[in-house]
């Protein structure tokens, strides 16, 4: 299942559990991974994008290794809402990791990269780090963003 309503992936997920963020990029996949109650998301690491079957078996790996439930993919949209070249690609990714099996919210990730940087300058990282860590931060902001409104959804 692919969606992009929070109520439709809370329904998928009565019980809650660990959710797999990403931020796909045309280089790299940045991952991040939350807590099983939805209270924090984390930023984990960075997939230096290669075949796509390649890819996605790395995914697939750390999704047994943290038994993850769900996913949730960054959509970059135009700042009106409409969806650009970088949308497809990311639907793109949705789709072919749908076999997996676990659903898929696909969440509005506007400003996500540039907060990332914002916050990673703040904690004084140095341009370089920032430059290794951006796309796993921006997949930790994408990731909180959804679980922020999953747990809200559940009252």
């Amino acid at each position: 299942m692919i969606t992009q309503s929070i109520l439709d992936m809370r329904d998928a997920l009565p019980e809650g559990g660990v959710l797999l963020g990403l931020d796909t990029g045309t280089k790299t996949i940045g991952i991040a991974l939350c807590d099983p109650d939805w209270r924090f998301a984390t930023a984990g690491t960075t997939i230096r994008r290669a075949k796509f079957t390649l890819d996605k078996a790395k995914i697939a790996a750390l999704i047994a290794e943290r038994g993850v439930q769900g996913m949730v993919i960054g959509l970059p949209l135009n700042m009106d809402g409409s969806e650009s070249p970088r949308s497809q690609g990311a639907r793109a990714m949705a789709r072919n990791l749908e076999d997996i099996g676990l659903p898929i919210l696909m969440w509005d990730e506007r400003w996500t990269t540039q907060a990332a940087e914002r916050a990673m300058i703040e904690q004084d990282f140095s341009r370089a780090k920032r430059a290794t860590r951006i796309d796993s931060h921006a997949a930790a902001l994408i990731l909180q963003g959804a679980i922020d409104a999953l747990a809200g959804s559940a009252f």
